[in-house]
C-alpha cells in the first residue's frame, strides 16, 4: 500500500527536520569541545570521556540493528576493526587534537571538504576521471578554505598550521572509511556497521587513556564531565539515528544537501558562545566552500 500525499508530505517535512536536526547536532560537537578545553583538559583524556559515554548507546545500537540477522563471521570483525579504526578513532582523535589550535568555524569547514576528499580517493585508487566541473569545485571549496585559516592565522597564531593539519588529517581518515565502507554498508546495514565500527572506535580511545595517561588524569572538571556526557548523546550518537533516519525519508542526496546548514551552524555557535570573529572573510570564504561542495554534488 502507497502512502497518500498528506501522509508523504508529513513523511517529507520529518525527513527534512531530522536531516537539519542532524546536521546542527553533529556542528556542536566542536563548540562542546572548545569549551571542555577551557577547563584545562588535554585531548587524549576528553575524547575518552566522550567515547566512554558514547560506548554503551553504540553497543546497544549493534545489538538492535543486528536482531535476527546472520553472527559477524571472521572477516567481519576485521573489516570494522579497520574501519572503526580509521573513521572514528583515528578522525575524532585527530580533529579533537586540531580544535586545540584552531576555532570551530574553520574546523568545520575543513571537516566538509570530505566530499572533495573522497573524489581525489576515487581518482588515486580507482583510476577515476575528474571532469573539468569537479576540478572547479574543488578549487573554489579549497580557496574558501584559504581564505579562512589566512584570517585564523590572525587569530589564533602560529599554532593555526598544526590546527588546520590535524583537522584535515581527520577529514582525510573519514574520507578513507566512507570508500572502503560503501559495499560493507549494503552487507551488514549501516546502523549495524556504524553501532560496531564506532564500538571499535570507543574502545580504542578507552585503551589510549589508559596506556598514554596515569589513572589520576581521569579527574577531571565536573564542567568537563557535563560537556563530554552532552557530547556523546546529543552531538554523537542522537544525529547518528536522525540523519539514518532522514536518509529512509527523504533519501541520502537530500540529506547531504541539507548538511549545508551544518558550518553555518557552526560559525553561528562559535560566535554566540565562544566569541569566535566573524567578518567579511569569514563570510566569503564560508559562501566558496558551500559553493564548492554544492558544485561538486551536482557535478556528480
Amino acid at each position: 500500500m502507497t502512502q497518500d500525499g498528506p501522509s508523504r508530505g508529513r513523511s517529507w517535512g520529518a525527513g527534512l527536520a531530522l536531516a537539519a536536526a542532524g546536521s546542527i547536532a553533529f556542528s556542536g560537537k566542536a563548540i562542546i569541545v572548545k569549551l571542555a578545553y577551557r577547563h584545562g583538559v588535554d585531548a587524549v583524556t576528553l575524547i575518552m570521556y566522550r567515547m566512554l559515554f558514547a560506548l554503551p548507546l553504540f553497543l546497544a545500537l549493534a545489538w538492535w540493528a543486528g536482531r535476527g540477522k546472520p553472527a559477524l563471521a571472521r572477516r567481519d570483525l576485521g573489516v570494522i576493526a579497520g574501519l572503526g579504526f580509521s573513521g572514528y578513532y583515528l578522525a575524532s582523535f585527530l580533529d579533537f587534537a586540531g580544535l586545540q589550535y584552531i576555532s570551530a568555524s574553520l574546523e568545520r569547514l575543513i571537516l566538509y571538504l570530505n566530499p572533495t576528499l573522497v573524489l581525489l580517493l576515487g581518482v588515486l585508487l580507482h583510476g577515476q576521471r575528474v571532469r573539468r566541473r569537479q576540478l572547479l569545485a574543488l578549487a573554489i571549496s579549497y580557496a574558501g578554505v584559504a581564505l579562512v585559516f589566512g584570517h585564523e592565522l590572525e587569530f589564533s597564531g602560529a599554532h593555526s598550521a598544526l590546527g588546520a593539519v590535524l583537522v584535515f588529517g581527520s577529514a582525510v581518515s573519514y574520507a578513507v572509511y566512507l570508500v572502503a565502507s560503501g559495499k560493507e554498508v549494503q552487507r551488514l546495514g549501516a546502523a549495524r556497521l556504524t553501532g560496531w565500527a564506532t564500538s571499535v572506535a570507543c574502545g580504542l580511545c578507552i585503551a589510549q587513556f589508559l596506556l598514554l595517561r596515569p589513572l589520576s588524569a581521569a579527574a577531571v572538571a565536573p564542567a568537563v564531565l557535563g560537556l563530554s556526557l552532552l557530547n556523546a548523546t546529543l552531538c554523537t550518537f542522537a544525529p547518528v539515528l536522525m540523519v539514518m533516519l532522514a536518509i529512509e525519508r527523504v533519501g541520502a542526496t537530500v540529506t547531504a544537501q541539507t548538511g549545508l546548514i551544518g558550518p553555518l551552524a557552526t560559525i553561528l555557535m562559535g560566535v554566540a558562545i565562544l566569541g569566535e570573529p566573524f567578518n567579511a572573510w569569514i563570510m566569503a570564504g564560508t559562501i566558496a566552500v558551500l559553493a564548492g561542495v554544492w558544485l561538486l554534488a551536482r557535478s556528480r
